[in-house]
Formats: C-alpha cells, sequence, structure tokens
C-alpha cells in the first residue's frame, strides 16, 4: 500500500436542513485504507448526469439562490417548502455526498489479488460520492480500461453505457423484438443508436426539434427519428412503429403525454392488420418504462390502447440485480473494449468542484438541455 494515501478528500455535499433551506458546499471527508477488495481512487472526471441532479438539487429553482462562503469553499442555499421538506423527510440533515460515476487512477488497493490488478490502473467505477477527489470503492464496482485511454473517456463507463445495453437486453429477456426512446439526441441515445445498429435491432427515436432528428440521421445514421413537435408526430410514430414491430419503450421524459402516446401509436400498429374486432383491444403486450424525469409533471394517459399494457419504471441498478454479477461482467467487458467507439461521451464543459458551485453554473446543467453534459475534474484548482 502506497505510505502517501490521502487523509482527506474535498467532496460536494447537499444538505436540506430542517430549517428550510437547500445548501450545497464542499467538505473535507476522510479517505479511508482500503479493506481487502477494495481500491482508492484518484478521481479525475465526473459527468453531472441527469440522474445526479435529483440528489443534489432536490428539484429546486437555483434562480433564487443566494451565495456565501469564499471563493475557494463557495456554500449556495436556496429556500424550500414545507411541502419539500416533509417529501423529502428521510434525507433532512443529513449531509448527502453526490455523483453516480466516475473515472480516475488507483492509487492504493487491498489485499485481494482483483484489487492489487487495479493497483496503478485507469478505471471508471460507480457507487455514489464521485463528485470528491478521492473515493475508496470495492473492485466489483469498478472497470479497468484498456491502456491508454483517460480518465475522462472512462468516466462514463456506467450509468449511460449500462443502461442502454439494459435497454436491450430487458428487450430480450421480456421477448420484444424492437425498441422505442425517446430524447433520442442524448449521448445514452447515441450509445443505444449504436448498440441497436451493432445488434440488428431495430430502433425507433423520438426527439423533441427538428435538428436534433437530423443530427441522429447524421451522426449515427438514425433510420427511423420522429420528432415529437411536429405536426404529423403521431402518424409518423404509428408509422415507424408499425414498420418495426416495436411494442417496448423507454422513456427519459416522465411527465406529460408521451408514454401515453408511444403506448397508444403501439396499439394502432399492432391493431392495423387486425381482422377481428376486441371490445378489450390487441391481446399483444405493449411496455412502456420510464426511466427518466426531464418533465417532472404528471404522467398523463389517454387510454386508448385496450388493455394489454404496462407503465412502469426502470432503474438500471435494479436491472443490475436482475441479470446477476456474471452478466454483468459480460457487459463491463463490452463497454470497456469499446469505450472510445459504441460508448464514447462527450461533454460541452469542463469544471472544477468550486465551478460546479457557481449560480451560473449550477443554472445551467440544471436546465438538462440535450446535446448539454458537464464533466467535473475534482483535481482542478480553477
Amino acid at each position: 500500500m502506497p505510505m502517501h494515501l490521502p487523509r482527506t478528500s474535498l467532496e460536494v455535499r447537499s444538505l436540506l436542513k430542517s430549517s428550510g433551506q437547500l445548501e450545497l458546499s464542499l467538505v473535507e471527508a476522510p479517505v479511508p485504507s482500503p479493506k481487502a477488495n477494495e481500491v482508492v481512487v484518484r478521481v479525475k472526471a465526473s459527468p453531472i448526469n441527469p440522474s445526479d441532479l435529483g440528489l443534489l438539487l432536490a428539484a429546486q429553482d437555483f434562480s433564487r439562490a443566494e451565495t456565501s462562503g469564499s471563493t475557494a469553499r463557495p456554500v449556495v442555499s436556496v429556500p424550500v417548502s414545507p411541502g419539500v421538506i416533509k417529501a423529502l423527510a428521510a434525507r433532512v440533515d443529513k449531509s448527502m455526498a453526490v455523483g453516480n460515476e466516475g473515472g480516475g487512477e488507483v492509487i492504493a488497493a487491498g489485499g485481494s489479488p482483483a484489487a492489487q490488478a487495479l493497483l496503478g490502473r485507469t478505471v471508471g467505477m460507480i457507487g455514489g460520492a464521485m463528485y470528491s477527489q478521492y473515493r475508496c470503492v470495492p473492485v466489483d464496482q469498478c472497470i479497468a480500461m484498456p491502456e491508454g485511454v483517460t480518465a475522462r473517456e472512462g468516466a462514463s463507463a456506467f450509468v449511460n453505457p449500462l443502461t442502454a445495453l439494459g435497454m436491450v437486453e430487458t428487450m430480450r429477456l421480456e421477448g420484444h423484438t424492437a425498441l422505442v426512446h425517446t430524447a433520442a439526441a442524448s449521448n445514452l441515445g447515441l450509445m443505444l443508436n449504436r448498440i441497436c445498429s451493432e445488434d440488428g435491432v431495430a430502433l425507433v427515436n423520438i426527439v423533441r426539434r427538428a435538428e436534433q432528428a437530423q443530427q441522429l440521421r447524421d451522426d449515427v445514421g438514425a433510420h427511423y427519428v420522429c420528432d415529437s413537435s411536429a405536426p404529423t408526430f403521431i402518424a409518423d410514430l404509428t408509422a415507424a412503429l408499425t414498420a418495426t414491430g416495436a411494442t417496448l419503450g423507454f422513456d427519459a421524459i416522465g411527465g406529460g403525454k408521451i408514454a401515453g402516446q408511444i403506448l397508444g401509436c403501439m396499439e394502432a400498429a399492432v391493431s392495423a392488420n387486425a381482422t377481428e374486432y376486441s371490445r378489450y383491444g390487441s391481446s399483444v403486450h405493449k411496455q412502456v418504462y420510464i426511466y427518466g424525469s426531464l418533465d417532472r409533471g404528471p404522467t398523463e394517459l389517454v387510454r386508448s390502447f385496450g388493455l394489454t399494457w404496462g407503465l412502469g419504471g426502470w432503474l438500471l441498478f435494479n436491472f443490475m440485480q436482475r441479470v446477476g454479477p456474471q452478466r454483468m461482467g459480460e457487459l463491463k467487458a463490452r463497454v470497456a473494449a469499446n469505450i472510445r467507439t459504441t460508448f464514447a461521451s462527450h461533454y460541452t464543459r469542463v469544471v472544477s468542484l468550486q465551478e460546479m458551485l457557481r449560480l451560473e453554473t449550477i443554472n445551467d446543467y440544471a436546465r438538462q438541455a440535450t446535446g448539454t453534459k458537464y464533466l467535473l475534474d475534482p483535481q482542478s484548482s480553477a
């Protein structure tokens, strides 16, 4: 074990106070010595994913926030309503570390062969508290990167790649043959297109602007792309579903009408060639999983899709438990081998820990705009 293991690590914390404030700050946390099957990683990069923002920002409007502290240790606070305090009671007055995934260099390792094999390697990792300078994690929460791959390239090796692979895997497990995906011009959406192209899976992409549709066609050669802002959207989606036979959808938006529209168009596509009328709708199961919350409003369903359908939530960590460690090992190996191609991520801005807590930066990444992705560099002093 190295002689100079850091004693503390500077990290981002989110604290919902019973007094009615949400506070973001930087704190010093102890760096533990790794146990037998653990490693300590010097974190060099961590993406700011939509899945991180719920814990970090608690769905609050930071245009009303105030700043205090110093340049080196900024503090940002925003008032929250009593209703928010009640709804999030389990986290009140608990300082929460943030950041699902990251990449870095293993600087210390426990005594197990698996841990020792990672010493000095660049890894992608998952496990929370990644908006930190150093992180101690179990070896099974790491993916060793191929020689020459940087921490920035491996920082997003878990959430988006394994979510996209999980969608295709779920499709196969549940007996579907094609997919529908919303917010399809995102980093995850681009990955999913590449996976489906490699695996011969038909994919219907739903985007919210015409330029995003063109981007998908130009960047990854997407064949079925439907713009939800177009007046012909329902007809276009029904035609794409008829052509592909897709009966499984993954929705990153969550609120609004889109999940119900997908189910309705699936029913129309399935029923197009029906020879007999049924007042219960088609007997083909149609399923939409909500896995994101780009729209935090209510999910609206207009019941036009019979009685053979399902709407549920989908979470990567639940999927990982469902398929088990052997299959997850195979999926991780695929990610590592293709981290610069199929699973490459692109970022629009890199920020330091201090920059991440500047109000203008918070308000920008809180918009969750498709095609805009921030990367945190915890080692930067900017």
